[in-house]
Protein backbone atom coordinates (compact mmCIF):
# COMPACT_ATOMS: atom_id res chain seq x y z
CA UNK A 1 0.00 0.00 0.00
CA UNK A 2 2.61 2.55 0.88
CA UNK A 3 4.88 2.97 -2.23
CA UNK A 4 7.87 5.00 -2.93
CA UNK A 5 8.63 6.66 -6.99
CA UNK A 6 5.49 7.39 -9.02
CA UNK A 7 2.70 5.67 -10.83
CA UNK A 8 1.06 6.72 -14.27
CA UNK A 9 -0.59 10.22 -13.60
CA UNK A 10 1.51 11.65 -11.13
CA UNK A 11 4.29 13.69 -12.90
CA UNK A 12 7.79 13.79 -10.90
CA UNK A 13 8.46 17.34 -11.71
CA UNK A 14 5.42 18.95 -9.18
CA UNK A 15 7.99 17.92 -6.78
CA UNK A 16 10.30 20.59 -5.36
CA UNK A 17 14.47 20.21 -5.58
CA UNK A 18 14.63 18.87 -1.74
CA UNK A 19 10.68 17.02 -1.94
CA UNK A 20 10.95 13.51 -0.84
CA UNK A 21 7.96 11.40 -1.72
CA UNK A 22 6.62 9.36 2.01
CA UNK A 23 3.71 8.34 1.01
CA UNK A 24 1.86 7.70 -2.15
CA UNK A 25 -1.73 6.06 -2.00
CA UNK A 26 -4.77 5.74 -3.86
CA UNK A 27 -8.38 5.40 -2.50
CA UNK A 28 -8.75 2.18 -1.24
CA UNK A 29 -9.97 -1.05 -3.24
CA UNK A 30 -13.45 -0.73 -1.74
CA UNK A 31 -14.40 1.71 -3.82
CA UNK A 32 -14.18 -0.74 -6.49
CA UNK A 33 -15.95 -3.41 -5.14
CA UNK A 34 -18.84 -2.25 -7.12
CA UNK A 35 -17.39 -2.08 -9.97
CA UNK A 36 -16.54 -5.59 -9.86
CA UNK A 37 -19.86 -6.79 -8.85
CA UNK A 38 -21.57 -5.33 -11.62
CA UNK A 39 -19.01 -6.67 -14.18
CA UNK A 40 -19.14 -10.55 -12.92
CA UNK A 41 -22.96 -9.43 -12.86
CA UNK A 42 -22.91 -8.32 -16.77
CA UNK A 43 -20.64 -11.60 -17.72
CA UNK A 44 -23.06 -13.68 -16.22
CA UNK A 45 -26.19 -12.25 -17.58
CA UNK A 46 -24.68 -12.32 -21.06
CA UNK A 47 -23.44 -16.15 -20.47
CA UNK A 48 -26.76 -16.62 -19.49
CA UNK A 49 -28.75 -15.24 -22.65
CA UNK A 50 -26.37 -17.10 -24.27
CA UNK A 51 -26.73 -20.50 -23.30
CA UNK A 52 -30.51 -20.30 -22.01
CA UNK A 53 -32.16 -17.77 -24.55
CA UNK A 54 -32.23 -19.42 -28.26
CA UNK A 55 -32.22 -15.61 -29.65
CA UNK A 56 -29.92 -16.21 -32.70
CA UNK A 57 -26.36 -15.24 -32.48
CA UNK A 58 -26.85 -11.16 -33.55
CA UNK A 59 -29.14 -10.86 -30.50
CA UNK A 60 -26.27 -12.36 -28.46
CA UNK A 61 -24.05 -10.25 -30.38
CA UNK A 62 -25.98 -7.25 -29.63
CA UNK A 63 -26.53 -8.78 -25.80
CA UNK A 64 -23.14 -8.49 -25.69
CA UNK A 65 -22.34 -5.33 -27.02
CA UNK A 66 -24.89 -4.34 -24.50
CA UNK A 67 -23.24 -5.52 -21.49
CA UNK A 68 -19.68 -4.74 -22.87
CA UNK A 69 -20.77 -0.79 -22.56
CA UNK A 70 -22.56 -0.89 -19.61
CA UNK A 71 -19.05 -2.77 -18.25
CA UNK A 72 -17.02 0.22 -19.31
CA UNK A 73 -19.51 2.62 -18.13
CA UNK A 74 -19.66 1.01 -14.16
CA UNK A 75 -16.68 -0.65 -13.90
CA UNK A 76 -13.51 0.12 -16.26
CA UNK A 77 -14.48 4.19 -15.78
CA UNK A 78 -14.60 4.08 -11.77
CA UNK A 79 -11.19 1.89 -12.31
CA UNK A 80 -9.56 4.71 -13.93
CA UNK A 81 -10.94 7.49 -11.39
CA UNK A 82 -9.74 5.54 -8.67
CA UNK A 83 -6.44 4.81 -10.78
CA UNK A 84 -6.10 8.80 -11.17
CA UNK A 85 -6.77 10.04 -7.37
CA UNK A 86 -3.56 10.26 -5.87
CA UNK A 87 -2.73 11.48 -2.51
CA UNK A 88 1.15 11.74 -2.01
CA UNK A 89 2.57 13.13 1.40
CA UNK A 90 5.84 14.22 0.87
CA UNK A 91 8.65 16.16 3.69
CA UNK A 92 6.70 19.56 2.55
CA UNK A 93 3.54 18.98 1.77
CA UNK A 94 0.31 16.55 1.07
CA UNK A 95 -0.29 16.71 -2.37
CA UNK A 96 -4.31 15.27 -3.89
CA UNK A 97 -4.85 15.05 -7.11
CA UNK A 98 -7.99 13.26 -9.37
CA UNK A 99 -9.39 13.66 -12.52
CA UNK A 100 -9.42 11.82 -15.74
CA UNK A 101 -9.33 14.08 -18.32
CA UNK A 102 -9.88 17.24 -16.53
CA UNK A 103 -7.56 17.11 -13.33
CA UNK A 104 -8.16 19.00 -9.83
CA UNK A 105 -5.85 19.13 -7.29
CA UNK A 106 -4.78 20.69 -3.80
CA UNK A 107 -1.64 21.10 -1.71
CA UNK A 108 -1.27 21.64 1.35
CA UNK A 109 2.25 22.90 3.21
CA UNK A 110 3.28 20.57 6.13
CA UNK A 111 4.02 24.28 8.29
CA UNK A 112 0.24 25.11 7.43
CA UNK A 113 -1.39 21.66 9.43
CA UNK A 114 -2.80 22.17 12.50
CA UNK A 115 -4.59 18.91 13.25
CA UNK A 116 -5.00 15.39 12.00
CA UNK A 117 -7.45 13.07 12.77
CA UNK A 118 -8.89 10.08 11.51
CA UNK A 119 -12.11 8.46 12.08
CA UNK A 120 -13.55 4.79 10.74
CA UNK A 121 -16.27 2.71 11.23
CA UNK A 122 -16.57 -0.77 12.23
CA UNK A 123 -16.55 -1.82 8.50
CA UNK A 124 -13.99 0.66 7.59
CA UNK A 125 -11.81 -0.72 10.47
CA UNK A 126 -11.86 -4.39 9.29
CA UNK A 127 -11.24 -3.20 5.86
CA UNK A 128 -7.95 -1.56 6.86
CA UNK A 129 -9.33 1.89 5.83
CA UNK A 130 -10.84 5.51 7.03
CA UNK A 131 -11.14 8.87 6.57
CA UNK A 132 -8.27 11.11 7.22
CA UNK A 133 -9.52 14.94 8.19
CA UNK A 134 -6.24 17.68 8.27
CA UNK A 135 -7.17 20.97 9.30
CA UNK A 136 -4.74 23.19 7.73
CA UNK A 137 -4.24 27.00 8.34
CA UNK A 138 -6.20 29.10 6.01
CA UNK A 139 -9.18 29.93 4.09
CA UNK A 140 -9.94 26.60 3.09
CA UNK A 141 -9.56 24.73 6.65
CA UNK A 142 -10.18 20.82 6.23
CA UNK A 143 -9.87 18.63 3.81
CA UNK A 144 -11.12 14.91 4.31
CA UNK A 145 -9.79 11.85 2.48
CA UNK A 146 -12.55 9.55 2.38
CA UNK A 147 -11.75 5.67 2.18
CA UNK A 148 -7.74 6.28 2.60
CA UNK A 149 -6.20 2.89 3.30
CA UNK A 150 -4.55 2.23 6.55
CA UNK A 151 -5.62 5.25 7.46
CA UNK A 152 -4.08 5.19 11.29
CA UNK A 153 -0.63 4.44 9.80
CA UNK A 154 -1.18 7.37 7.32
CA UNK A 155 -2.37 9.74 10.47
CA UNK A 156 0.84 9.06 12.27
CA UNK A 157 3.33 9.52 9.33
CA UNK A 158 1.67 12.60 8.68
CA UNK A 159 1.87 13.99 12.05
CA UNK A 160 5.78 12.89 12.30
CA UNK A 161 6.27 14.71 8.84
CA UNK A 162 4.45 17.72 10.49
CA UNK A 163 6.42 17.55 13.92
CA UNK A 164 9.84 17.17 11.77
CA UNK A 165 9.16 20.36 9.46
CA UNK A 166 8.32 22.18 12.73
CA UNK A 167 11.42 21.48 14.02
CA UNK A 168 13.12 22.28 10.66
CA UNK A 169 11.70 25.52 11.60
CA UNK A 170 11.74 26.41 14.72
CA UNK A 171 14.29 28.48 16.28
CA UNK A 172 15.50 27.04 19.89
CA UNK A 173 18.21 27.53 22.12
CA UNK A 174 21.13 26.01 20.15
CA UNK A 175 20.42 28.20 17.16
CA UNK A 176 20.35 30.65 19.29
CA UNK A 177 23.69 30.00 21.09
CA UNK A 178 24.82 29.66 17.73
CA UNK A 179 23.91 33.03 16.48
CA UNK A 180 25.29 34.35 19.42
CA UNK A 181 28.95 32.92 18.77
CA UNK A 182 29.26 33.45 15.12
CA UNK A 183 27.96 37.24 16.62
CA UNK A 184 30.97 37.70 18.55
CA UNK A 185 33.27 35.97 15.88
CA UNK A 186 32.20 38.67 13.56
CA UNK A 187 32.49 41.19 16.09
CA UNK A 188 35.97 40.41 17.76
CA UNK A 189 38.56 42.44 15.35
CA UNK A 190 41.09 40.85 13.23
CA UNK A 191 44.65 40.80 14.58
Amino acid sequence: MFEEGFRVGFPESVLTKDEQVVLHLHPHWKALFLPVVWFVLAVAAVVALAIFVDWGAIANYIAAGVALVLVIVVTVWPWIKWRTTHYVFTNERVIMRSGVFSRSGRDIPMGRINDVSFSHSLFERMLGCGTLTIESAGERGQVQLTDLPQVEKTQSVLYELVDADRQKHTFGDDDRDALVREIKNDAEPAS
